[in-house]
């Protein structure tokens, strides 16, 4: 008899060979809810409504370093994303480039989410521009209101304030209340093509890829978490979930590779492919503990040095023992 367990994620691409049928979790029935991030992270959190979910990955961290293990993580890594972009500025504070964030009041939507851990972590490893040398901003970037999800107890020398309940980043940016922004969306005001904001990387592909040439790191965003309860019931779980979301994604970039007709409504990935697979390799978007061991440590070292662990997590903490080792031979 299968399990008949919820699955709470956005429809990625490579999530939706498990929502159609083509492929299927040994001994589960997926219930999928197809829900934007925001939506889940804040249910998943306050009231564990899903079995399964997709999980901000600084939120997990941060809650299991704190003794909360209501959660367990597999490594299949549902979303990554360079950041370099999302860097912006009011172009009348003098502004040139990141290392001119020094001293500056920036504004980011909270401080513990895993963009804005990974922005901060490249400020100061590349830009030479540490966490206590801003005074960071937090607060909705669209809407007024936004708070933390988790309570914060950072370090004092860290200046975290809210803006004002009545405003919202993207237009104080605009203003000028802001020197600049960081965080996971672009903001309306840039989109909107008003004067007074740009991006501070003016060509952030190319900064991206030489990154990822000197670092070897491709942010890790999110992760995929299930409720500790129903795991440690069914610990046979953990690797079959692995494996069936690896051959979802797999059998997704196949498809890519289409030439008599294209599975995705790009003109160019073929082209774009070919670019992506001569910077980044052939698995560009590798799941499993081997392959992104360097990224996740990086991201853990930054986690605990901004404040955010309440002692610097072990990957092996985190993670299902089944799934550390997914090199099982038939």
């Amino acid at each position: 008899m299968s399990l008949s367990l919820s699955f709470a994620c956005p429809p990625y691409d490579r999530i939706l060979p498990l929502t159609d049928g083509r492929v299927s979790v040994q001994g589960v029935r997926l219930n999928y809810l197809p829900l934007e991030v925001e939506e889940v992270f804040w249910r998943q959190l306050r009231n564990q409504e899903f079995d399964i979910s997709e999980s901000s990955f600084s939120t997990y961290v941060m809650l299991r370093s704190r003794g909360d293990e209501r959660f367990i993580a597999i490594p299949v890594f549902t979303s990554r994303m360079f950041r370099h972009a999302y860097m912006f500025k009011n172009v009348h504070k003098g502004i040139q480039a990141p290392g001119d964030l020094k001293g500056k009041i920036v504004g980011l939507p909270e401080y513990q989410i895993t963009a804005v851990v990974w922005l901060r972590g490249i400020l100061q490893d590349q830009y030479g521009v540490f966490p206590q040398e801003v005074h960071w901003r937090s607060g909705g970037q669209e809407v007024p209101g936004r708070k933390e999800k988790v309570k914060l107890d950072l370090p004092p020398e860290i200046d975290l304030q809210s803006i004002p309940p009545d405003k919202y980043l993207s237009q104080m940016l605009d203003d000028g209340d802001l020197d600049a922004m960081i965080g996971a969306r672009t903001p309306s005001c840039l989109a909107n093509g008003s004067p007074n904001v740009a991006r501070i990387i003016e060509n952030p592909q190319e900064v991206e890829e030489q990154y990822f040439r000197e670092t070897g790191l491709f942010p890790i965003m999110h992760t995929l978490i299930v409720k500790r309860e129903i795991y440690e019931k069914n610990r046979w779980l953990a690797m079959n979930l692995y494996k069936a979301f690896s051959e979802a994604k797999e059998m997704v970039t196949r498809n890519y590779n289409e030439t008599a007709a294209l599975h995705v409504t790009l003109p160019w990935i073929h082209d774009d492919l070919k670019r992506i697979k001569s910077v980044l390799g052939e698995n560009w978007w590798p799941y499993g503990i081997a392959e992104n061991r360097h990224v996740l440590e990086t991201f853990l070292r930054y986690h605990h040095e901004q404040g955010l662990s309440a002692g610097r997590m072990k990957i092996e903490e985190l993670f299902a023992p089944e799934t550390l080792d997914e090199e099982f031979k038939i």
